[in-house]
């Protein structure tokens, strides 16, 4: 498998994951009668500050996989692969670690490396773009 569709199924993985682990502790909350089964709030606001970062990390990847991930498919699609394979491990690994300092704490350090790491995103994006439209 090239990287750039590791980097497309890591992705997506990873968005798979946070949504188990999410919908994990919430059957767990109902199984032990903590919440009703018609208590969540779409955000997790009725939950732990965990909880909520958990929910805004999984929507954070939802966001994201149309843009990031439709060009590294794109790039498969129009053989172009070459113009994400250098870096599309990079990009998996910024998304992951955006996701982790995210989950970890909401600190103004946190947050400011979570930017840093969308930032990397980002700027892969927008290289990606560049290079599949205009070579």
């Amino acid at each position: 498998m090239s990287p750039t569709l590791m980097a497309l199924t890591g992705f997506i993985a990873w968005t798979l994951l946070l949504l188990v682990w999410m919908e994990a502790v919430r059957s767990w909350l109902v199984l032990t009668r903590a919440v009703p089964a018609n208590g969540f709030q779409p955000d997790n606001g009725n939950l732990s500050p965990f909880m909520q970062r958990l929910a805004r990390a999984h929507a954070n990847c939802l966001e994201g996989l149309p843009l990031f991930g439709g060009l590294l498919l794109v790039a498969v699609l129009a053989g172009q692969a070459a113009v994400t394979d250098p870096l599309a491990h990079v990009f998996l690994a910024a998304r992951v670690l955006q996701s982790l300092i995210h989950l970890a704490s909401l600190s103004s350090l946190a947050v400011t490396l979570r930017f840093s790491a969308f930032a990397v995103q980002m700027g892969l994006g927008v290289y990606w773009a560049v290079r599949l439209l205009w070579g």
